[in-house]
């Protein structure tokens, strides 16, 4: 059984930087691409940043682009969201997910399968 355990959210000011991690045990890391996913209050679950498994393709909402990077060590089964110039519009849970199927990128809720409990990231202007 696969399982993800986010860490790295917390209270900070616009402007300010944030790392998000996401330790996965179980499975074969490294043949998946993993995603970082954002809810707001009131809102639908968002796509935020992707990377493939072998780390060679990565993808970003344009909401983010320039200001986030995924990052991901296979050897420490681990998923990293680095978050630089944070907004309030970030404020939201943040997941990580593993997608289902063996693939360069995915960008969609149903294309993955694993998901993490979330941290919340909370930026105050």
């Amino acid at each position: 059984q696969v399982q993800l355990v986010e860490s790295g959210g917390g209270l900070v000011q616009a402007g300010d930087s944030l790392r998000l991690s996401c330790a996965a045990s179980g499975g074969t890391f490294s043949i998946y691409a993993m995603g970082w996913f954002r809810q707001a209050p009131g809102k639908e679950r968002e796509f935020v940043a992707v990377m493939s498994g072998s780390g060679g393709s990565t993808a970003y909402a344009d909401s983010v682009k320039g200001r986030f990077t995924i990052s991901r060590d296979n050897a420490k089964n681990t998923v990293y969201l680095q978050m630089n110039s944070l907004k309030p519009a970030d404020t939201a849970v943040y997941y990580c997910a593993r997608a289902k199927w063996r693939g360069p990128v995915a960008f969609e809720k149903y294309e993955y399968d694993y998901w993490g409990q979330g941290t919340q990231v909370t930026v105050s202007s």
